[in-house]
């Protein structure tokens, strides 16, 4: 890692902590529009979500087409959501101000506890940019929402694919003039972060609470190479790789 000059962060769930965010302001709309009291939000804010991860990995891969704006992506999987025959109840409460209002949660969404102080100890020593799903506009208002002080914001929007393309790594290097072997691709999905590996960056898995499915499915937990497993680093949080990198950094 001590050739490292950028790291490149995957942002949904990584950085910022989706799940309870969404979850939060879903209860606040479903109160204020009568929703039964008892409405399973966490199921709700999952369907969401594993829509959006099965929509972006086939487009990815090739095997379908679709928006390449998340926001427009969000809004299809929330109205078929809402459509459905188990979620249609909350749907009728849900007018055209409400659907337009909860879709934007996406762009308010809270970082991981350690995330801003993490950044701006790893944004001293290194560059630090986004590589995300999220379009362009969803990025900037979430990075003002949390504070999150990014040098420069990657959109796979801005590439016309979505991760796990290895377009979207490919350019965001190209934008940095960097190698490979001079980015690390910080991530809390090893599907993320294999698809780096498969380019020569560097990789670093950040444990997140309930996050990596991919990882939970294979019922043993991510390993750095040092522990025989598959990626350079293993982290539990940003602050955590700030002290590491910081040892690792040449002494004049």
């Amino acid at each position: 890692m001590h050739d490292v000059k950028a790291l490149i962060f995957d942002v949904f769930g990584t950085v910022v902590d989706w799940r309870s965010s969404v979850v939060g302001e879903l209860r606040v709309l479903g109160e204020k529009h009568g929703a039964p009291t008892d409405t399973d939000w966490h199921k709700f804010a999952q369907a969401w979500r594993s829509g959006y991860m099965t929509n972006t990995r086939n487009i990815a891969a090739g095997r379908a087409s679709g928006p390449l704006n998340v926001d427009a992506m969000h809004r299809q999987i929330l109205d078929e959501l809402l459509s459905s025959a188990e979620w249609a109840s909350v749907g009728r409460l849900f007018d055209e101000d409400a659907r337009q209002h909860l879709n934007l949660a996406w762009h308010r969404l809270d970082g991981w506890p350690d995330t801003v102080e993490g950044l701006r100890a790893l944004k001293k020593q290194l560059i630090i940019a986004t590589l995300s799903n999220g379009n362009v506009r969803l990025l900037v208002d979430m990075a003002k929402h949390a504070d999150l002080p990014w040098d420069v914001i990657f959109s796979t929007e801005l590439f016309d694919t979505f991760k796990p393309n290895p377009k979207a790594y490919l350019e965001a290097m190209r934008h940095l003039s960097l190698a490979p072997e001079n980015c690390a691709m910080v991530a809390a999905h090893i599907f993320d972060l294999r698809a780096a590996a498969s380019l020569g960056m560097k990789t670093v898995y950040v444990r997140r609470p309930d996050e990596d499915a991919d990882a939970v499915k294979t019922g043993v937990g991510v390993k750095s190479k040092k522990d025989g497993g598959e990626v350079d680093c293993v982290i539990d949080s940003f602050t955590e790789l700030a002290t590491i990198l910081q040892t690792q950094r040449p002494t004049d």
